[in-house]
């Protein structure tokens, strides 16, 4: 005789509230503005062009983070429309947006980010990024990963045009 199939439940530690969401931003090179990923000045001759200070890091876990809690995203809490927006701090935008997600009911339990770019080298500024994301996100520097990636010399990023940034952030 066929055994019945049992009802499984979760684990009794597992949280039916968790979420994933993923975020993604570009931005081009220019000469003259200055270059700020994660929060953090980076010393170089060349900076990345945008409405805001054109983090991309903040902007990529921005979207990451609204998107999980189905609250839209970047262009629709700040859009580029809007002068309030022009040359604005990007960690600030962050901070607004885990405020937005507290409201919700959520918090942010880690973000993984990959930046994709031939220059600059992001290993000496690493803690500093994470660091500064941390504090920002309202977690422990443990839980922000921040990992640099070339593209080989291929396309406009290879030609170091730009960079690229995709980040994944879990939510509780």
């Amino acid at each position: 005789m066929p055994r019945k199939a049992r009802a499984t439940s979760p684990p009794p530690n597992a949280d039916a509230r968790l979420r994933v969401g993923i975020g993604y931003d570009s931005h081009r090179f220019a000469l003259g503005r200055p270059l700020t990923l994660g929060g953090i000045l980076i010393p170089s001759e060349i900076g990345l062009v945008g409405h805001s200070d054109a983090d991309a890091i903040a902007h990529a876990i921005t979207d990451a983070i609204l998107g999980a809690a189905g609250l839209g995203d970047i262009g629709e809490m700040f859009p580029d429309s809007d002068p309030a927006n022009k040359d604005r701090d990007s960690i600030g935008m962050l901070e607004a947006a885990v405020q937005k997600l507290a409201g919700a009911g959520y918090a942010v339990a880690q973000v993984d980010v990959t930046v994709i770019t031939e220059t600059p080298r992001l290993s000496p500024h690493r803690d500093k990024i994470r660091a500064r994301l941390a504090r920002a996100l309202g977690i422990d520097s443990a839980s922000v990963s921040v990992k640099g990636k070339t593209n080989e010399g291929m396309g406009w990023i290879g030609r170091k045009e730009g960079l690229a940034c995709i980040a994944v952030a879990t939510l509780k």
